[in-house]
């Protein structure tokens, strides 16, 4: 149910708050590591830069016997205990520590004790978790930098990037029950700066405070907009845009007056009795023509009316009316340009007036008039669970009565409902760059929500679910010679009044980043369809080279009774460059969407790189449980130079039945990266002597075991070598190489395999495997040759010394990948 109220003019000084600016950085590199540290939230346009030259990999609680006990026991979360606790990640070499998630307690890490993050030999992080996930220990470990189990709807998560030139360790005092720990793996240190936690980054947290309103990229020069307006029949094709030249396509926003908002919606809320108030800031656009509030309450309690102030000066009141139990009120606030033009935030005040009670207030979305449409400038979700996005405002609250969250329903119609769901999951966007379709998503979907119409909000799109929303996406998207964007309406239900806009800019760089494979075009890559008992549900399976930034997946379970939910119990697994063994392996569904149990039993949340804006119940086209989430991958991008294979599970062993449809967001190009250039067989006699294999201290024998992941159910027999000396041998690779990726295929079973390795005599770093699986034992892991060490060459000499005192290093297999 909607209200509105035009309030009278009021004259106010204008108050102008700008964004922290950035301390000066050097630009990103010309490099395939892509952007390191603040860089990677500082310039999202180098999210289409594609980085052969890192590798995302994660260490997790995962259960090592290819069951469900990710965590429940802590049997696998800890990799070792020291002196402060359980480590849970350890690596040499250079990296950065993307992103950390947590959970247990129902999402409390106060057992969990301190959280220690020693980088290059320095301790960089040295807190209680909780208070760290608080964001007590400031900037920039601040919301939505870092999350608790209320932000998260059961998880704890630090997004704070965080470099490393020689060495990372992180470690719990507790041991953690669930958790993941991704990071990126650089084949040097060059232009690799240690994480300084002194370096507040106020200009990222200011820009990630914003998510889901504004644009996360730089500002592009010579922007322009090509603007569709019209109605679609059934089965017809809109042409939106056609560009030529090279250039970006910087936002592309979509306006469907026709769909409505799925009715089932939580909020958390707050209310406050007599002689009590509320204040709180939100930003508007400067260049506004008039401002709208629109607030929503549960009109539950009867008459509660409200005096408005903007800055200040009362301006109007707002009034519940009669109760009504189980709904939503939206009342809608017009506040006249006079007020807010030329203001970029503004102080507003909510002062008790009268009531059968108290006076409640749930949510606040404010948006901007921009010549002839409103666009959302700001959200202000509050409540208990809601606490970090409280601060971010300067929320205040007197005299509060009540706090709690309610689950109701806004008025609408079953059938407009219905129809509106059939437009989005019908209705696809589809684009066209250079002459290959890369885009061809669902409406709903490609914007951030598969289920219907909810409020979603990624640092990357956004879907308005007031109405006459927008829905906006921010992907950068490059483009050599054109780009060309259609709307299909493969609905089965007319659109009509449909609008549609495209920013582009003309850059000629561009074309010359696409064709050197500096650049990847951009793809949204859809699927839908039942999913198989013991097959994993494929969210991308791609060959080339790219980077997967992440996925919205709606998830509708065909489970009549019993745990309804247990789809959820399924694990993400992923497969780059043809490797045997996941470089990613998670612990539950809900886990990879950076939440917990069960999205506390169906809270939704979004966050700006995960969220689960979407859940239906018994209803409203569900048939019986239906999940809507997101899930962003940003500095812990996977990429990928020969190929990829990202999956995630049905149920514990994919074998819950469920209706799946996802939407990949991904960046790539036909052309590999990566080619294999030799494979020495350790156990081959024939092989050792091509490739003047020696070992010291060695010993051979044969392993029947399997492979963790998609491998887990199939034993394989071959043989295997130990050596407790040195290991060397000589591999050919490309003369054009930029560096070379080294496999190695090896028995697992003993944990904690250490060794320098050395390139024709030149020491080029250590390989440290902490990992260890007496069940799976097979393990093919990697190491990366600088090019400073193999560049230039055709064959090189490698060199591999165990470290004294550790266990010996396995091998049976070496693939040499070149870089090219």
């Amino acid at each position: 149910m909607r209200g509105r109220i035009v309030l009278a003019a009021v004259l106010g000084a204008a108050a102008f708050v700008t964004a922290p600016t950035a301390p000066a950085a050097p630009a990103a590199e010309e490099t395939g590591t892509g952007p390191v540290g603040w860089q990677t939230y500082r310039d999202l346009t180098a999210a289409a830069q594609l980085r052969p030259d890192s590798q995302v990999r994660q260490f997790s609680s995962y259960d090592r016997a290819g069951g469900n006990d990710d965590g429940f026991n802590n049997t696998y979360s800890c990799l070792r205990h020291s002196d402060d606790g359980c480590v849970i990640a350890e690596r040499r070499g250079a990296g950065e520590i993307d992103s950390m998630w947590f959970t247990r307690d129902y999402g409390s890490m106060v057992h969990n004790g301190r959280i220690k993050v020693e980088l290059d030999g320095r301790v960089v992080v040295d807190e209680l978790l909780q208070e760290l996930v608080d964001g007590k220990a400031g900037a920039p470990f601040v919301w939505p930098l870092v999350g608790n189990g209320d932000d998260t709807a059961g998880g704890s998560v630090v997004k704070v990037p965080m470099p490393y030139r020689e060495s990372m360790r992180v470690t719990v005092q507790k041991d953690p029950f669930f958790y993941h720990v991704t990071y990126r793996e650089f084949t040097d240190s060059q232009g690799v700066r240690t994480f300084d936690p002194r370096d507040a980054a106020q200009d990222v947290v200011h820009r990630m405070r914003a998510f889901g309103v504004r644009d996360p990229k730089p500002a592009l020069r010579d922007a322009s907009v090509k603007r569709f307006s019209g109605d679609l029949a059934p089965g017809a094709t809109a042409s939106l845009a056609s560009l030529s030249g090279a250039g970006w396509v910087s936002q592309v926003r979509v306006r469907l007056p026709q769909v409505v908002a799925s009715p089932r919606v939580g909020n958390d809320g707050r209310a406050f009795g007599a002689g009590g108030s509320s204040a709180f800031t939100v930003a508007v656009d400067k260049n506004n023509d008039g401002v709208r509030l629109t607030r929503r309450v549960d009109p539950v309690i009867a008459n509660q009316v409200a005096r408005i102030v903007v800055d200040g000066k009362a301006v109007g009141t707002v009034d519940s009316g009669p109760v009504r139990g189980g709904q939503w009120l939206d009342q809608v606030v017009d506040i006249p340009a006079s007020v807010t033009k030329g203001r970029s935030s503004l102080k507003i005040g909510v002062e008790y007036v009268s009531s059968a009670l108290d006076v409640n207030e749930f949510r606040y979305d404010v948006h901007s008039r921009l010549g002839d449409s409103w666009t959302r400038t700001d959200v202000l979700d509050l409540g208990p669970g809601h606490d970090g996005e409280e601060k971010a405002h300067g929320y205040t609250i007197r005299n509060q009565s009540w706090e709690g969250s309610r689950v109701y329903r806004l008025q609408a119609d079953p059938a407009r409902v219905t129809a509106s769901d059939a437009v989005l999951e019908g209705a696809r966007l589809r684009a066209t760059f250079d002459g290959t379709t890369t885009v061809d998503a669902p409406v709903g979907e490609f914007f951030g929500s598969g289920l219907g119409e909810y409020d979603t909000r990624t640092l990357f799109s956004s879907i308005d679910a007031t109405a006459d929303g927008w829905y906006t996406a921010w992907w950068p998207m490059p483009y050599g010679r054109s780009a060309s964007f259609e709307l299909v309406n493969g609905s089965g239900v007319p659109i009509t009044g449909a609008v549609v806009e495209v920013t582009s800019a003309p850059d000629r760089a561009v074309a010359g980043g696409l064709s050197s494979g500096r650049l990847g075009y951009f793809n949204a890559t859809h699927r839908r369809g039942a999913t198989v008992p013991e097959q994993s549900w494929n969210f991308l399976e791609a060959e080339g080279t790219g980077v997967f930034y992440g996925v919205t997946h709606s998830m509708r379970g065909n489970i009549p009774s019993g745990n309804r939910r247990n789809y959820l119990e399924g694990d993400e697994t992923v497969y780059v460059d043809g490797a045997a063994s996941p470089t990613l392996y998670g612990t539950g569904s809900e886990d990879f969407y950076e939440s917990g149990w069960y999205f506390r039993d169906g809270t939704t949340y979004v966050m700006p790189e995960a969220g689960n804006p979407a859940y239906e119940l018994d209803g409203d086209g569900c048939r019986y449980d239906c999940t809507g989430a997101y899930r962003l991958m940003v500095g812990d991008a996977v990429s990928f130079g020969e190929s990829l294979s990202f999956n995630i599970e049905h149920g514990p062993v994919d074998n819950e039945p469920a209706d799946y449809s996802s939407t990949a967001y991904w960046y790539g190009t036909a052309e590999k990266s990566l080619s294999e250039t030799d494979v020495v067989d350790a156990t081959s006699e024939e092989s050792r002597a091509s490739h003047a294999y020696r070992a010291e201290g060695e010993t051979r024998g044969t392993l029947t075991s399997t492979f963790e992941g998609r491998g887990d159910t199939t034993p394989v027999t071959r043989d295997v070598t130990a050596a407790t000396g040195e290991v060397s041998f000589t591999v050919e690779v490309a003369r054009d190489n930029r560096g070379v990726r080294l496999l190695r295929l090896g028995d697992q079973n003993v944990a904690y395999q250490r060794a320098v390795v050395l390139v024709n005599g030149k020491r080029v770093g250590e390989w440290l495997q902490p990992l260890g699986n007496t069940r799976s034992r097979w393990l093919e892991d990697s190491f990366e040759l600088p090019a400073s060490a193999t560049g230039g060459r055709t064959k090189v000499t490698v060199t591999i010394r165990p470290v004294d005192g550790g266990p010996a290093w396995s091998a049976a297999t070496y693939r040499a990948l070149s870089r090219g």
